[in-house]
């Protein structure tokens, strides 16, 4: 392994780190729709019109 390879594959579990943590925190926050805008008004996910 050159160290290209290396530098690359070092750069790719730093940025697939960083997508995990954010995924998980915004987890945490209670965002079931992550990235959307709207994710903590989402009538998606919202308890309205349930058992109805």
């Amino acid at each position: 392994m050159n160290i290209a390879t290396l530098i690359a594959v070092l750069a790719l579990a730093v940025v697939l780190f960083l997508v995990i943590r954010y995924l998980i925190r915004e987890k945490k926050k209670g965002n079931k729709c992550i990235g959307c805008p709207y994710a903590g008004e989402c009538h998606k996910y919202s308890d309205c019109g349930k058992g109805q």
